[in-house]
């Protein structure tokens, strides 16, 4: 089978109707609507195999997070998802994994009315590369540099679960952590509706303290104070592993895809609102401070560096 087969077999959908997309899979580029009064927000990100996930790991999960951490990003800019592209590199054809593969990214992509417009195969190492674009009415969307002193900061659902996940000795074990590592769920939703609530939004991707510290370094270097005892923890990630274990994963080990946002005191009550109408938990862990620094209280005294997991970050040796 060629890349054009595969592509025509497994991937190539109905267009027709689709919002924003006039022209898909099939030509030499996608034709994309424009619509007045908005803009456009273009988000995109690499799986590589043996870095963001294993070979023996299911297809279907890879299709899945594939598209659902670009989803994500749409989500933290306040953004609804119209349209994605898929570059994918294959070291081999197996018709079941790509069948696996395809069926759970689509699936996930038809849930929110996201087109497959285009992208690419080629053989060579494991790899997923996708595209995501969206719209938001201009001037809208949420960004990193607009939190404000005195500001509640709130995460959206449980923190830690991916991280847990990998830290277990057997990653074969189905429940809800590993449902959080694999099948992450981008708050599509929520970021919608945060759009003139929240002041600053992001996704946590590589750890609550590092991705928040990103929000506070491009709101003028501002501060936090977290109480370390309002972060919500998943219930078998403190059976498996203890709760001081868990509670600092979930502030720096990554792979959460939920949102953090900051939202001005006054509004607290329409956030508890929009928390009954997701039916989704949306828990204030503390507030926007003037100063440069971030303090995790934790049982009264402040967890000095050393007791806390650094975010994740790609390094390269020189």
């Amino acid at each position: 089978m060629d890349e054009f087969e595969l592509v025509a077999r497994y991937f190539d959908q109905p267009q027709a109707g689709r919002k924003g997309v006039t022209l898909g899979i099939g030509d030499d580029g996608a034709v994309l609507a424009h619509t007045p009064g908005t803009e456009s927000v273009v988000v995109t990100d690499t799986l590589v195999c043996g870095t963001h996930f294993h070979k023996e790991h299911s297809a279907a999960s890879i299709g899945h997070r594939a598209l659902a951490v670009n989803l994500s990003d749409i989500a933290a800019m306040g953004a609804s998802a119209e349209w994605a592209t898929l570059n994918l590199t294959l070291p081999s054809f197996d018709e079941s994994w790509i069948e696996q593969f395809a069926a759970s990214l689509l699936a996930l992509a038809g849930r929110y009315d996201v087109a497959l417009v285009g992208g690419d195969t080629t053989r060579g190492p494991l790899s997923v590369t996708m595209t995501v674009g969206g719209r938001v009415n201009t001037g809208a969307a949420l960004r990193r540099n607009g939190a404000q002193p005195g500001d509640s900061i709130y995460v959206s659902g449980l923190l830690g679960g991916a991280a847990a996940a990998l830290e277990r000795d057997d990653m074969r074990l189905e429940d809800a952590l590993l449902d959080a590592l694999w099948y992450p769920q981008p708050r599509l939703d929520l970021g919608v509706a945060l759009v003139g609530l929240a002041h600053s939004a992001i996704d946590i991707s590589d750890g609550l303290l590092s991705d928040l510290g990103h929000v506070l370094h491009a709101s003028a270097n501002l501060g936090a104070d977290i109480d370390a005892t309002r972060i919500p923890l998943y219930p078998q990630a403190e059976r498996d592993l203890g709760h001081r274990r868990a509670l600092e994963l979930a502030l720096g080990g990554g792979d959460d895809y939920e949102l953090c946002f900051t939202v001005p005191t006054a509004r607290r009550g329409s956030v508890s609102v929009l928390e009954e109408e997701l039916t989704l938990p949306l828990t204030c862990i503390g507030e926007v401070t003037p100063s440069g620094a971030c303090h995790v209280r934790y049982n009264g005294r402040i967890l000095t560096e050393p007791e806390l997991v650094p975010g994740y970050r790609h390094t390269w040796s020189r």
